[in-house]
Formats: C-alpha cells, structure tokens, sequence
C-alpha cells in the first residue's frame, strides 16, 4: 500500500477498512471446517492468507495512529494509548475465549458427542479447569482458533519500543526487525505454549510483517513509490503470482514434487516461512497498482457490508470466531450438505455485518491519519 496514497481528504484510507473487512469474512469461513465458500478465500491459491492481511494492516495502522499522538503528544501518551489498547484487547481475548469454550463444552454436552472438545483443544477445561484458566490467562493455553488476538497483542506490546526506533529510524527498526525474524527462523525461537508446546503464530517471525506494514505506514516506502508501481513491478509480482497460484494448485490435489515445499505445512505458517512474504508482498504490490484510494469501486454499494466490518474489526472478527464454531456444528448437523453450507456460511457473513452496523451508530472509529 502506497504511503503517500494512503488517505483521502477524509483522513482515511478507505481501502483499510475494505482489506480489514475482507481478512475478517476469510477468517470466519477458514475457521469453519467443511466450509465450501473457503474455497472463495486466497489461502487455496497461494502462500500466505488472511492472517498475513490482517498482521501488515495492523502494523500500518498503528504507525498512521500511535505515530501521530507520538509527534503531537509525546511518547508518554503514545505509549499509554498503546498500552490502553493493549488491555482491551486482553479483555476482548479472554471474553471470547470464555464464550467459545461454554459453546463447544455445551454443545458437545448437548449432542453427547466429545469430539468437539478435543478437536477444538478445550479438554484442558474439564479435565484441569483452574490450570487452564491459569494458563489462558497467561496466553500459553489457547484452543484452536483463538491464536490471532494473542499475536495481536504481543506484536502491539512490541511497538512501545519499536515505535520509538521507527519514528527516529525507519530503515534501522526494519533492518533490526529483520534481523531478529531470521535469528528466530535459524534457532528455533518462540514463546512456551500448551499442548503444542510454542504458540502456533511465532511472534518473534510474524513482528517482521506487523513492521513491515508499519514502515509503510510510517511513510519510509516514499523514496520507492515509483519503483513499486513501475510496469517491471507491477509484471513481475504477477508473475510471481501466477507460480505460487501453480504451485498451489498442485499441492491441493496432492501432485507436488517432493523437492517443493508444501505451502500448506503448518510450520510453514508458525514461523512465516519467507514464500508467504513473497507472495503477500506480490498481492499488495498488484492490489495497490489496480485499487487506488479514490477509486470509484471503492463506492460500490456491494462492498459496503466488508468496509462496515472493517470499521469495527475488533467486534466484528470476535463474533466470527464464535460463529465460525456455531457454523461448524450446523454443518456437522446437516451432515455436510452443500446446502447447509452455504446457509451457514452466508448467515455467518451477514450476522458479522450485522454486527457492524449495529455498532456503528453507538461507537466512533478512531481515526487513521497520516498527519
């Protein structure tokens, strides 16, 4: 996303909102297993998915907001507002994670059937409930699904500091966080989890895209702009494009040769293995060359109901997890049918949005300035 394009007389970059709607609806329907309208979300088609969108736009919208109070305010304010920030999504994480474990827990009580409880690693609440809460309230233990607030909240804890470092260095807080993304990736490093033992989203590997997104937002991609929206760019990252959309192809049908990686290996995404970065960074070159700030699209009536959720992210991505579970269930119910998901998914999207525009009346929206 081009830095110097990234607002609009309004202050605001609509095309934010937009992205962070999308990574919230792909986020619902790829947690939701047997999901037919997943196949619409990028993760089948490439390296990186919802996740790497949803990381990058976070890291540019914390350089565009805290950056701001950072040069009027100070870094004292910066800092509380961060912390603040901080603690509420804390908050918002162990609510969720408290309905989603009574959900599965009753809904697996309900059917009799304990598969769910397992398979969604929320055993640990009947088998050892206070050691669990312990640990959840520590984010070593979280069940499956509820990895992203987690990293969200270390990454923006992170960016007290690295904040400091950006507005007075760019390059060097990019250059560090570089280096420490490969340090992690060489030695193996990671914070302690349950169960599996480390969290599944690396932070230590994921900070280098949140601050990857936060020097562009911070304006540092200025001196580049007419490179990365040059023809030669703009080509080859399609190009690149194109062979992960090959190559992933081949490995969902099981046809990949043995001295390919498959982009689908779970430690892949853990520790960000460097082909998601190619590829996410290839699909933000061409979506930033094909959809400008002032793009009429970006007035269709059709796209509405994604920035909507994109303004109240924060609500609108804790209803999905929950729903995403509550999809899951009707789809087992409907004994997989095609019809049942499609229903679930499409009343999954519309109660997210739902959400949002609920909310819109009663809670303003922070907003994203470049200054």
């Amino acid at each position: 996303m081009s830095s110097s394009t990234a607002h609009t007389t309004s202050g605001r970059d609509p095309r934010l909102d937009l992205f962070r709607g999308l990574a919230n609806w792909a986020i619902f329907l790829d947690h939701t297993p047997h999901e037919i309208l997943s196949w619409l979300t990028v993760r089948n088609y490439g390296f990186s998915d919802a996740a790497d969108l949803f990381v990058f736009i976070s890291g540019y919208t914390a350089a565009l907001v805290f950056l701001r109070i950072l040069r009027e305010k100070g870094y004292g304010a910066a800092a509380a507002r961060i912390l603040k920030r901080v603690f509420q999504l804390y908050a918002a994480h162990l609510g969720v994670l408290l309905v989603y474990v009574c959900a599965i827990l009753w809904v697996s009580y309900v059917s009799g059937d304990p598969d769910d409880v397992y398979q969604f690693n929320v055993a640990a609440f009947t088998e050892a409930p206070l050691r669990a809460v312990g640990h959840a309230l520590l984010l070593t233990y979280k069940p499956v699904n509820l990895d992203v607030l987690p990293l969200y909240i270390a990454l923006l804890a992170a960016f007290i500091p690295g904040m400091w470092l950006l507005a007075r260095n760019p390059s060097l807080a990019l250059a560090l966080s570089l280096g420490l993304y490969l340090a992690s990736r060489s030695f193996g490093w990671n914070l302690p989890g349950v169960a599996a033992g480390v969290w599944f989203f690396n932070p230590f590997t994921w900070q280098f895209l949140f601050f990857l997104g936060a020097w562009v937002g911070f304006g540092a991609a200025r001196p580049f702009e007419s490179i990365l929206r040059s023809d030669v760019v703009f080509w080859i990252a399609l190009g690149v494009l194109g062979l992960t959309l090959a190559i992933a192809l081949r490995a969902q049908f099981g046809v990949l040769p043995a001295w390919i990686p498959n982009p689908f290996d779970p430690a892949h995404k853990t520790n960000l293995a460097p082909s998601r970065i190619v590829h996410f960074v290839a699909l933000a070159l061409v979506a930033n060359n094909l959809l400008r700030p002032d793009s009429s699209v970006l007035r269709w009536r059709a796209l509405a109901p994604m920035i909507a959720c994109g303004k109240r992210s924060l609500p609108v991505f804790c209803s999905g997890v929950v729903l995403s579970f509550c999809a899951h269930s009707l789809i087992e119910l409907g004994s997989n049918a095609l019809w049942v998901q499609l229903t679930v998914g499409l009343a999954g999207l519309a109660l997210m949005t739902t959400v949002a525009y609920a909310l819109a009346g009663r809670i303003k929206p922070m907003a994203l300035r470049t200054g």
